[in-house]
């Protein structure tokens, strides 16, 4: 029988650990293990256009399954596309395993044809960046890497000389057990006990949550009803804590809406859970706060902390509910609730009201819409700029659906790539692309991805000829809007010409239709709606600061619009106050 290569080795421990696809562009230091993965019967190559498209895949997998996923380029320019979406990937704590495809082991240092030092350039987007110079490193250094990107949660990189990968490896090769899931963390009692009585004196508590609530919602609930509290998020913690939520007051930050901003600094004691929130400038910095994070790194970078607990937020709370005292005093609670459903009450419809006949479409009508027709556990992809905010504002949060995009590193053209990653994870799961133009022009070309593999993604194309969001930041600054504009084809056609279904709308009253006819049709479809690049309406109190490159303002209500079914639930919280 013939001995076993690096490269099937490294294949081989990939798919004990879970790993079942590996993004990437073919090339030469690459071959060894394509021709590995090919031979491999629980691996699948996902021949992509881009390699930056097979990050961003890779990174969205992870954040849908939870469990490692893997993209890999070829030596120099091939891996070096990478980076951005790794760099994604990291900051959105996604476990992804990065193989650098390298040059010839004997001409590292050179300068040979494409050289490059990938042990270096991706260190500051992984956990882990190492070289394998030797066969004998294997298995061994891939299990470090894994335990990195798992346990850490994030990423990490291997730089592998092609010739290296074509070795056999050595006669008396181990295997290695391997991590493949992270622990539960509970804090120490004393950190609890601590927690406990800092909640015990605050008559006004506020959370206020992130994505390190997922699977807590219950517990978030429970705690919140114990002691009275109102609940915000970030964006982030949207689709994990503001569904089923009586306690919701809606989103604090740039996007924000709602009363979070008011609970934030209207409260005694404001508790963070799982947030690593940026924009430290929408935080009071007048009254006590306490965190609660699983990574330990998060904890106080953004705000001083009266008290910071080291822990996962269901653990921290599961112990922390029993031990406070119940609070029957709803005043603050039912004054916050009342101010959010006030706040949103005036702009509910703003922009999804009387439209049928106004063109160009509205986004937010685009986005009102959308929620409304798309299933009710579809997978949504979001384009950083204004999608973001047609995103945070509209789509709907049930427990099933999922909202990925590139919140944390904020880079365009994520969207379509992250539905490449969602679809195949499960080709039967809705999965819709919010793209705006400009990103989904950046990165077309792994159209033809969804074409090739016969992904049914729907890419939602908000198409409104600029990029607004740059716009925004270039009117707020008192700069005329320049270098913004994009002189865009009609996408539709050029779907059709690639071989998927496309769809045109440019007015209001066909929309509704175009949506279904794409949710219907079983393959890959883009829906290309002409929107109005002149939605946006700015408050008037509104200063430049607050807007450039997603920056800080001491401001609450940044971009004024509808938000969708969210003034409902309000409502219906309203509704469930107890009355005397």
């Amino acid at each position: 029988m013939a001995k076993q290569t690096v490269a099937e080795q490294f294949v081989e421990t990939l798919a004990r650990t879970g790993v079942r696809r590996l993004y990437g562009v073919v090339g030469d230091s690459l071959n060894p293990v394509v021709d590995a993965v090919r031979r491999q019967r629980d691996m699948e190559w996902i021949q992509v256009r881009h390699e930056e498209t097979a990050a961003f895949a890779a990174g969205a997998e992870a954040q849908i399954t939870g469990r490692l996923a893997a993209c890999a380029g070829s030596c120099g320019p091939g891996n070096l596309h990478l980076i951005n979406g790794l760099y994604d990937a990291h900051r959105s704590m996604a476990p992804v395993l990065a193989l650098a495809s390298h040059i010839p082991s004997s001409e590292i240092g050179t300068a040979y044809f494409q050289e490059t030092h990938p042990d270096q350039l991706f260190r500051e987007c992984s956990h882990y960046c190492e070289l394998i110079s030797n066969r004998r490193q294997m298995p061994r250094v891939l299990q470090t890497a894994i335990q990195h990107a798992v346990g850490r949660g994030g990423v990490s990189v291997l730089a592998l000389p092609g010739d290296i990968a074509a070795e056999q490896v050595p006669e008396a090769a181990e295997e290695h057990g391997l991590v493949t899931g992270r622990p539960a963390v509970r804090p120490a009692d004393a950190q609890i006990a601590e927690l406990a009585a800092l909640v015990d004196e605050a008559r006004r508590v506020t959370l206020f949550c992130g994505s390190g609530t997922a699977g807590a919602h219950a517990e978030v609930m429970r705690f919140a009803e114990r002691v009275k509290s109102p609940i915000g998020h970030a964006l982030r913690g949207k689709e994990y804590i503001q569904y089923d939520n009586p306690f919701d007051v809606g989103m604090s930050g740039l996007l924000g809406y709602g009363a979070a901003y008011e609970a934030t600094h209207e409260c005694d004691l404001l508790i963070l859970l799982g947030t690593d929130f940026p924009y430290n400038a929408f935080l009071p910095d007048d009254v006590r706060i306490a965190q609660v994070d699983v990574r330990p790194e998060h904890l106080g970078r953004r705000s001083t902390l009266d008290l910071a607990v080291w822990g996962d937020v269901k653990e921290t709370l599961s112990c922390l509910t029993p031990m406070v005292k119940e609070k029957t005093d709803r005043r603050f609670l039912d004054r916050m609730l009342k101010k959010h459903a006030d706040a949103l009450e005036g702009v509910v419809g703003a922009y999804t009201r009387k439209v049928e006949k106004r063109t160009p479409i509205h986004p937010e009508y685009v986005a009102s819409v959308l929620d409304e027709e798309a299933a009710e556990d579809a997978v949504f992809t979001v384009d950083t700029g204004m999608c973001n905010v047609w995103a945070a504002r509209y789509l709907t949060p049930n427990g099933r659906r999922r909202v990925i995009g590139s919140f944390s590193h904020g880079s365009m053209a994520n969207a379509l790539p992250q539905a490449i990653g969602a679809q195949f994870t499960d080709r039967g799961r809705q999965v819709v692309s919010m793209s705006g133009d400009g990103g989904f022009s950046m990165l077309m070309g792994d159209f033809l991805t969804l074409v090739q593999y016969d992904l049914p993604v729907k890419v939602v194309l908000f198409n409104n000829s600029s990029l607004g969001m740059v716009e925004l930041e270039m009117m707020v600054s008192g700069l005329p809007a320049h270098g913004t504009t994009n002189h865009n084809p009609d996408f539709a056609a050029i779907a059709r010409a690639a071989g998927a279904h496309g769809i045109r709308v440019e007015k209001p009253k066909h929309l509704r239709g175009a949506l279904r006819e794409a949710f219907r049709h079983k393959g890959p479809v883009l829906v290309d709606v002409v929107t109005d690049p002149n939605a946006l309406s700015i408050p008037p109190k509104i200063k430049a600061e607050m807007v450039t490159g997603f920056a800080l303002s001491a401001g609450r209500m940044v971009l004024e619009g509808g938000v969708g079914r969210m003034a409902q639930m309000a409502r219906s919280n309203l509704r469930n106050i107890p009355r005397p």
